[in-house]
Formats: C-alpha cells, structure tokens, sequence
C-alpha cells in the first residue's frame, strides 16, 4: 500500500488551511500550505508579494512550491486559491496525489473573507464581485482535477475532514500506513 498524498483545492474561505491541518493529523501525515510555504521562503507576506511582482511573479514562486510539495510522500498539502490557473500546478496536483475540492459558494466566501485583509486579489475592488468572477473562472478548473468534490458550506471543520476520511476509507489503496 502506497502511502496517500492528498491535495486540498479550492476558492479562499473555502477551508483548506483548517481542513488541511486537522485531515493530517488525524492521518499521521505532514501538512503544508503552499502559501505559508511561499511566505517562509521569501520572508514576507503574500500581499507585499503581489505589490512587488503582481500576480504573475507570485504564480511563479507558487508553481515551484507546489511541484516540489507534490513530490514529497505523505503530505497534505492546501493550495492557494488560484493554483489551479496554472496547467502546470494542476498536472502536478492530478498526477501526484488525490484531489479534494473544498466548494464553497461566493456568498459562503464573502462571509468567511470579509474581515481578512491579507487577501489581494480582494483588494481596491467589489469582493462579491471580484468573488463571483473567480469563481465563474476557476471552479471548472478545480472540478478538471478533483477526485472528490465537498461542500464546506456552513459546515465544520470536523464535519468536513470525516467526510474526506470515510472516502479515503473507501479507496482502501488511498489510506496511509505506518509500513513506509
């Protein structure tokens, strides 16, 4: 049995972060957030990063973060919302591991992000607006890629990381071991 390699995709708010870290733990495998990954590389945060080198200059840094975190063995890794605008990072997510799709609707992310302020692609713009056209953008993008779609509206963390283990449950060949 191989050990499991699972990816947490989805739109900001969704939850990936929190259910990323508790999906690991509960595992016994090691968690990464590609951009706290991004952050402790460069020594600074994701907003001053865009500020510098715009958005095409942090994909840049994102896309060689995540091809060396999807090459790692045992590892929950949460990805940045807009990874999957990258043919390459979603080559690497299919490829390498399986897929969660953490859906949240754009009125579930308004409210989960309203308050956030290290949130750039939200900033100086309508965030619903701004929320929607992403949305409209990257949820084919996400659904292209995903093993496994969930819906983390209005539900908790919990809730969420149960129903991503009884499905890995099902996918016996999924399930990590203590063997490796």
């Amino acid at each position: 049995m191989r050990q499991a390699n699972i990816f947490l995709v989805g739109p900001m708010g969704a939850g990936k972060t929190a259910v990323g870290r508790q999906l690991a733990r509960q595992l016994g495998l090691s968690f990464v957030d590609s951009d706290q990954e991004i952050q402790d590389r460069t020594g600074v945060d994701i907003p001053f990063i865009f500020e510098k080198e715009g958005e095409a200059g942090f994909r840049l840094r994102e896309k060689v973060v995540i091809d060396e975190m999807t090459q790692r063995t045992g590892v929950v890794l949460a990805t940045g919302g807009g990874a999957v605008t990258v043919e390459e990072n979603r080559q690497c997510l299919a490829s390498r591991g399986f897929v969660v799709y953490l859906f949240a609707s754009v009125d579930q992310q308004v409210e989960r992000t309203r308050f956030s302020r290290d949130r750039p692609l939200l900033l100086d713009c309508q965030p619903r607006e701004k929320l929607q056209t992403l949305f409209e953008h990257r949820d084919p993008l996400y659904r292209e890629i995903a093993d496994l779609v969930v819906d983390t509206n209005s539900r908790r963390v919990n809730h969420v990381v149960e129903q991503i283990t009884d499905e890995l449950s099902r996918n016996s060949e999924l399930i990590p071991n203590d063997e490796n």
